[in-house]
């Protein structure tokens, strides 16, 4: 199954040029910025095989990379 990645301009292009601004200036989303990608990128590996953890673990990843997202929009709605 092909999936694409849930880069953050993808996922919410309506704060494309927000995002860009807090990536120059506040460490904290910056951070949370990093961690997201990086869930992604292993969520992408599994889902195109590369990769084969168990479902727990993935399912464990998929929270995470969500918890992070939610306080990523809220950040970024304020």
């Amino acid at each position: 199954m092909l999936e694409h990645h849930h880069d953050l301009s993808r996922e919410f292009p309506e704060f494309k040029t927000r995002i860009h601004e807090f990536k120059q200036n506040d460490r904290h989303l910056i951070k949370l910025y990093d961690q997201y990608q990086e869930i992604d990128k292993e969520l992408f590996r599994i889902e195109e095989g590369i990769e084969t953890p168990s479902d727990e673990y993935t399912e464990t990843l998929k929270k995470r990379r969500l918890k992070i997202k939610d306080e990523l929009y809220a950040m970024l709605s304020k």
